[in-house]
């Protein structure tokens, strides 16, 4: 509350950034509901996690120790600089499924040598870290998200393959690396000789084709067309080592030698102030009523100091948008409903966005579902909208909250949920409320390696 006892509120004109206050009362017995709903519903997405950890189970867990090997995310954790943070994609995918929770594919995005990167690791203690649809999809989005931010890909290689996954190649236009540590059939056979760096482990390497040896580098030739070129149990390699950490040495000296460099802005300090209110109150939110669910009090638990600069804040009250920092870097955070919209909120969506890509700033949508409008939306007053976010190309990250459906955002660098607003689409993750502002900091990050350039005008915006 303000001193004259009003809740939130976004500025009335331009002028100097807002501080958001909030309204949440933590005492209330229904923000204790509203938390206690959250926390079983974490507890239940813990469980899976632990499930996926578990790989194949402690028999073949120890087998594969046993064996002088490393589990895969052992080889992640050896990988990556030292205390460095890791931010894994889809870890309880096929959760529900026939498959196995994880899908036999540990991917994320960690920082090697001082260089973001994204990370792919078959766990071989499941099903030999056979592919199923579920683990292509998830190596697929891992190899969209490189290409898309101009990520280096490092490839642990250790699984049985499958001729029918639709093929998992390396990234388009950045480097990518492939360690193979075992036997690697199928379609993961491929990847050592398409992979611009190979390193294979001396002794357990086997790479076994059953269509014809694709020719090493990048290429468009048809390699069912290549002459028959049989591996043998080390390779042709790049470079063989002696063992797994010696792989992972060789794999941190090739990402080193790439001589990689950001190509966006740094973010605009080191040390960004923190949100000025506690994200505790983030699990509450999660589980709150559509009809009072209030965008700007999740806003002041992520943003920097809680600094929030509203758009049009008497226009298209429904929809809330702004200017903001998070972890030093600028955002356009617009908070949208999942329901068709009013030809005023379209306008004020198109305009924001036009703004947004004025000024080269990537854009937050906050989903959720929100109370209906007041007169019934025209679906019409959709398509304007739709063409706007087609035709921005500053970097889109989506975060669905509370109980939303549907997808407002085309081809975002990054989704991820809240464990109340999971649904049957392919987030990148259903993460813990209080976990929001690292996540997005670490993708704000990443999608800075590549250049942040915005499409201009993207969309008729006024009448």
């Amino acid at each position: 509350m303000d001193r004259e006892g009003r809740g939130i509120e976004g500025r009335q004109g331009c002028g100097e950034m807002t501080v958001l206050d909030t309204t949440l009362d933590t005492r209330d017995p229904a923000y204790l509901e509203g938390r206690g709903t959250t926390m079983q519903r974490l507890a239940e997405l813990e469980s899976a996690l632990d499930e996926a950890r578990a790989g194949g189970g402690e028999k073949y867990v120890t087998r594969h120790h046993a064996r002088g090997k490393l589990l895969p995310r052992e080889r992640i954790e050896m990988l990556l600089d030292q205390d460095s943070p890791f931010l894994e994609l889809c870890p309880v995918a096929a959760r529900g499924s026939e498959f196995p929770v994880g899908a036999s594919v540990v991917t994320g995005i960690g920082v090697i040598e001082g260089v973001e990167c994204v990370v792919m690791a078959n766990d071989p203690t499941v099903d030999e870290g056979s592919v199923n649809p579920y683990t292509a999809e998830k190596i697929r989005r891992a190899t969209t998200i490189a290409s898309a931010n101009r990520l280096p890909m490092v490839n642990l290689v250790e699984s049985a393959g499958d001729t029918s996954s639709g093929g998992l190649f390396p990234p388009d236009r950045v480097p990518s690396i492939c360690v193979v540590f075992g036997a690697a059939t199928g379609d993961a056979a491929y990847l050592p000789a398409l992979c611009d760096y190979t390193i294979r482990v001396r002794g357990h390497a086997k790479v076994l084709t059953i269509h014809p040896q694709p020719i090493n580098g990048h290429t468009s030739v048809d390699v069912r067309a290549t002459p028959v070129v049989p591996a043998g149990p080390d390779g042709p390699a790049d470079q063989l080592a002696e063992d797994e950490r010696d792989g992972l040495r060789l794999a941190r000296q090739c990402v080193r030698r790439l001589n990689w460099r950001k190509l966006g802005r740094p973010a605009s300090t080191r040390r960004p102030r923190p949100p000025r209110h506690d994200v505790e109150g983030l699990l509450t939110l999660a589980a709150a009523d559509p009809a009072v669910f209030e965008p700007r009090e999740v806003l002041a638990r992520i943003l920097d100091d809680s600094d929030f600069d509203e758009f049009k804040p008497g226009m298209a009250t429904a929809l809330v948008a702004g200017w903001g920092e998070l972890h030093g870097y600028p955002i356009a955070v617009i908070a949208v409903p999942c329901r068709s919209y009013t030809a005023v909120e379209a306008q004020k969506v198109v305009h924001f966005l036009h703004l947004a890509n004025t000024t080269s700033t990537p854009v937050l949508f906050l989903l959720h579902a929100g109370a209906p409008a007041a007169d019934e939306p025209d679906t019409r007053h959709d398509a304007p909208m739709a063409h706007a976010i087609a035709r921005s190309t500053v970097p889109h990250l989506v975060l669905t909250v509370g109980e939303a459906n549907g997808e407002r955002s085309d081809e975002p660098r990054f989704r991820f949920s809240w464990p109340s607003a999971e649904t049957s689409r392919a987030d990148d993750g259903v993460i813990d409320p209080r976990d929001t502002r690292t996540v997005l900091g670490l993708c704000l990050s990443a999608v800075h390696s590549a250049a942040v350039e915005g499409a201009g005008h993207v969309g008729v915006f006024r009448s």
